[in-house]
């Protein structure tokens, strides 16, 4: 992003720059789209059960609605009698954690492919600005070797 900044304005375009460029660009966009989407997933609740489940005291939003920690407290307590449903709550947890982080791994996997992608649009586009240059450069000294000869 950096090279784009300082030479943006230097660059002649052509058809390849141009479509480098909107390669680079859009792939630039889509990683910060995926990475964002790492750090805030979208994972809707609905998808993990169909009936409707009390709130979970083991998540962060569940503990969240408790007022005093004397409060949570007692609450925990009162589940805690139930082997079943604290074993329930736990595998609740356990299995929306492994959903969420399957997301996860899937956006950040998303977001290294376009990363990537667009690292390599930029560095092809360097290469050609540096080809073009250099055969500039080489068209001269081969001039002006021609001529002293």
């Amino acid at each position: 992003m950096v090279f784009f900044m300082i030479h943006f304005t230097k660059m002649e375009f052509n058809w390849f720059i141009f479509i480098m460029t909107i390669i680079y660009f859009l792939s630039a966009l889509l990683t910060i789209i995926q990475l964002v989407l790492v750090i805030v997933p979208r994972v809707r609740k609905d998808k993990f059960s169909t009936k409707k489940q009390p709130e979970n005291p083991t998540f962060f939003a569940g503990i969240a609605k408790f007022s005093t920690p004397e409060s949570y407290a007692a609450h925990l307590q009162k589940i805690s009698k139930d082997p079943e449903k604290v074993y329930q709550l736990f595998a609740t947890q356990v299995f929306s954690l492994g959903k969420i982080n399957q997301y996860k791994n899937i956006a950040m996997k998303r977001a290294i492919l376009f990363f990537v992608a667009a690292i390599t649009a930029e560095l092809i586009i360097i290469m050609s600005l540096a080809w073009t240059i250099a055969m500039g450069w080489l068209q001269t000294v081969s001039d002006v070797g021609t001529s002293i000869l």
